[in-house]
């Protein structure tokens, strides 16, 4: 089975509301998670944090601690290797861009209204990073 390293962000604003992105292609088209994706040949898990972030929002992070580390199934008998960190904006301005139909940021209630990625909400109960 082919491992396929990926990141995501956790970024959170003065609010504590979190930053979500709506995919806008597979896998989970439509879905709402946080940004995220591969790591690229030869790059950091946090330059490749760094990257997402700004290729789906537009934001600029500076990339902090490992959250969490999850595994899910992908397509051809791949499996995703994910592993999550804080990380705080320090610049950029909130846009939807590259593989985001949209970005925002979001509170508890909002969050657990949308539609979200595969077992997302679970997992940031257990990691006790839901917005809020």
């Amino acid at each position: 089975m082919e491992r396929v390293v990926c990141v995501g962000a956790l970024v959170y604003d003065d609010e504590h509301r979190l930053l979500v992105v709506r995919r806008a292609h597979e896998p989970g088209r439509g879905l709402w998670s946080i940004p995220g994706g591969r790591v690229e040949p030869g790059e950091s898990d946090p330059t490749a944090v760094a990257r997402e972030v700004a290729e789906e929002t537009g934001l600029a992070v500076e990339v902090g601690p490992l959250v969490g580390e999850v595994e899910r199934p992908g397509p051809a008998g791949q499996l995703y290797v994910i592993r999550d960190y804080e990380a705080t904006a320090v610049g950029g301005s909130l846009t939807a861009g590259d593989d985001a139909a949209d970005a925002r940021f979001v509170t508890r209630s909002e969050f657990l209204t949308l539609p979200t990625a595969s077992l997302l909400v679970s997992t940031l109960e257990q990691w006790n990073a839901l917005p809020g």
